[in-house]
């Protein structure tokens, strides 16, 4: 997942790097020599002093103080001038002179909220750390509310006379952000609700994410007589034996049913809150401001839903009834869903392992790629230890171009675990490289941030495939990387389906925890088939998932970057040399470029109405090889068994 930090007036982001094979190698040696304590290894914990040595750092508050009176002073110059400014004689060079100073300041703040929230995230129970991101948050929000007026004046500049000063000096520079700047014109208030809207935004979104962070970060399940967090839960609904599945599944059965008042509560606040904002600035669809957020089309995002919902029966009904008949099962309870193969390596894959394992799988596609990913491990800018009160599952922040992406990671030396490493470097690649486009153009839609992340995914996925010793080892990485996808493509579509109804109902009355749970069921049954059996207690599996409180509708994107990569690596298979360097200058554009613009020296085109399917074509063919070798060893049985009888009759 690619976190985004606080998003005051813009996302700030990201760094940059160069390349030697020889380095990589280097850093792998280096890697097996280390000595671990446990099968796992010592886990990195991330070094924050890059931002700021503390929360008490003299740095921090001069950076704090500096940001107001910049604030201030910007307010002061430009407020109501910037129409001025430009009709000015020297209209274009003041405005960039304006928009420079804008600029800088967005990188100062976005380091200091950067480092609040990684600082929190870390461990999310202590007080202190609560306290200090909370604070934060109030001083940035206060200060950034000086700036609101410099997007919404950009955005009453006459058109003509923004074209030309853009064409006719270093304005030009910053066309792509003021473009996508504009098209947010048609949903823009006026200045005072604008401010108040930012401002409450603190009291009222904020307050609410922030308590389902802390409330599931201190919930409590008890299992085999031990009380454990959710991210040690959710992994025993991994573990080999069937019966640990079900006690973890009981155990956040409970739990989330103790607190499911809580969390509708939560849910309906926050759909409401957006439903308001929604109606205030007009957008008809509840997906709109997402659609315009990520700079995609809605029927683009449409044509994906239908086409992934169209292929629920051939692919995750159809794998599904797989897996039941080799668990030896005519159906799989929900628990089993994703249990792991016989077929599967038992081994716990240690850090070091994880680490060489990926940063070859890069290397090999690109020398560049692996020497920047190569960077987060030597320069501890991963936290993969798992420690009470850590923020769950796992994260690439891009925090600022004068400083570098932090990756968050709950490592527990899983096969998924090395791919959830594998795709998060690929975010923070992804932010390294975009970093050369500044503060106010790096950021990458949401849709486009996940293709780094499911492209480094696959590399990895490949480089193990190659290597895989046996059939039945083929088999087990084969149904694992089918697994993932489905629950990239399949889960992720089904979840978006979710919200839309949420949302919608939301806009006639609060939904009750029950008619939540309705829905909810509704679509896991559609999308995982008649094949798994979901027992009561599922119906409370929504409120455990974050997107749908800190950031709704993003799921989507996650189905958007898996198809297109499939896409795209079809492409790489077949490509002539230069592929690589391609790729990675899509990544360094940033945010520059839409979508269509981005695909084009690959010939692909995600508003081509065939393009979903084919995307969907290559996690359909892996299920059609996981098909093939059932039915190869149906095969060979049947042969053993004429063999057999054929020397029975010889013999008689």
């Amino acid at each position: 997942m690619q976190r985004t930090p606080i998003n005051w007036l813009s996302n700030p982001v990201y760094a940059a790097s160069g390349a030697a094979k020889a380095k990589t190698k280097t850093r792998a040696k280096n890697a097996r020599k280390a000595v671990s304590k446990t099968k796992i290894g010592k886990l990195p914990e991330w070094n924050l002093a890059d931002l700021y040595d503390a929360p008490e750092s003299p740095e921090l508050e001069t950076d704090l103080d500096m940001s107001e009176r910049a604030a201030e002073a910007l307010n002061e110059h430009y407020a109501g001038k910037l129409a001025e400014t430009l009709d000015e004689g020297r209209g274009g060079p003041a405005m960039v002179q304006a928009l420079r100073d804008f600029e800088a300041l967005n990188d100062v703040m976005g380091r200091i909220v950067s480092y609040a929230s990684l600082l929190y995230a870390a461990n999310t129970a202590d007080p202190k750390r609560q306290k200090f991101y909370g604070d934060i948050q109030e001083k940035i929000t206060a200060i950034s509310s000086k700036l609101l007026f410099f997007p919404l004046e950009l955005n009453r500049l006459d058109d003509d006379a923004l074209e030309r000063a853009m064409s006719e000096s270093e304005l030009g520079y910053f066309r792509p952000w003021l473009e996508d700047l504009r098209k947010e014109k048609p949903y823009q208030l006026e200045d005072k609700l604008e401010q108040l809207f930012h401002e409450k935004a603190v009291t009222g979104r904020g307050s609410w994410d922030r308590l389902f962070t802390e409330t599931m970060t201190a919930l409590r399940f008890k299992v085999g007589g031990k009380e454990l967090s959710l991210e040690p839960v959710l992994n025993l609904m991994l573990d080999p034996n069937e019966k640990k599945r079900k006690q973890a599944a009981e155990a956040l059965t409970k739990v989330f049913a103790d607190n499911v008042r809580l969390f509708t509560l939560i849910t309906n606040t926050l759909a409401k809150d957006k439903e308001i904002s929604d109606r205030w600035r007009g957008f008809a669809d509840v997906a709109d401001s997402r659609h315009l957020a990520n700079r995609v089309e809605k029927d683009v995002v449409d044509a994906l839903v239908a086409a992934v919902r169209d292929a629920y029966p051939r692919l995750s009904h159809r794998y599904y009834a797989m897996k039941a008949k080799w668990l030896g099962k005519k159906t799989l309870k929900y628990w089993d869903r994703n249990a792991p193969l016989p077929e599967e390596p038992k081994r716990v894959i240690g850090w070091d392992d994880a680490h060489e394992t990926v940063l070859t799988a890069y290397g090999d596609f690109s020398p560049r790629m692996a020497d920047i990913a190569g960077k987060f491990f030597d320069d501890s800018w991963i936290d993969a230890a798992m420690r009470e009160g850590k923020s769950q599952g796992a994260f690439s922040h891009p925090t600022v171009p004068s400083a570098h992406p932090y990756i968050l990671l709950n490592y527990q030396g899983k096969p998924r675990d090395v791919m959830t490493l594998a795709h998060e470097l690929g975010h923070g690649v992804h932010q390294v490289l975009a970093n050369a486009q500044g503060p106010l153009m790096a950021p990458t839609p949401l849709t486009l941030a996940e293709t780094a992340s499911v492209f480094g995914e696959m590399l990895t996925f490949r480089k193990l495939l190659d290597q895989a010793p046996s059939k039945r080892g083929r088999k087990a990485l084969l149904a694992s990387k089918v697994e993932d996808m489905l629950n990239t493509v399949v889960r992720q579509v089904a979840f978006y389906t979710f919200e839309r109804k949420v949302h919608e109902e939301r806009r006639d009355g609060e939904l009750s925890s029950e008619r939540l749970g309705e829905l909810w069921l509704d679509v896991q049954r559609e999308s995982l088939g008649s094949a798994i059996d979901i027992k009561p207690g599922y119906e409370n599996y929504w409120c455990y998932i974050p997107h749908f409180i800190h950031a709704p509708f993003y799921v989507y994107a996650y189905a958007f970057g898996d198809c297109l990569v499939n896409s795209l690596y079809a492409v790489y298979e077949n490509a002539d040399a230069g592929f690589a360097e391609r790729y990675l200058d899509m990544l360094a554009a940033g945010g520059t470029k839409h979508h269509k613009e981005l695909l084009a020296p690959f010939g692909l085109d995600a508003t081509e109405p065939h393009f979903w399917s084919m995307g969907l074509e290559m996690l359909e063919g892996m299920i059609d090889e996981l098909e093939a070798m059932d039915q190869e060893k149906m095969d060979g049985k049947k042969a053993d068994r004429k063999k057999t009888r054929r020397k029975k009759a010889a013999k008689a």
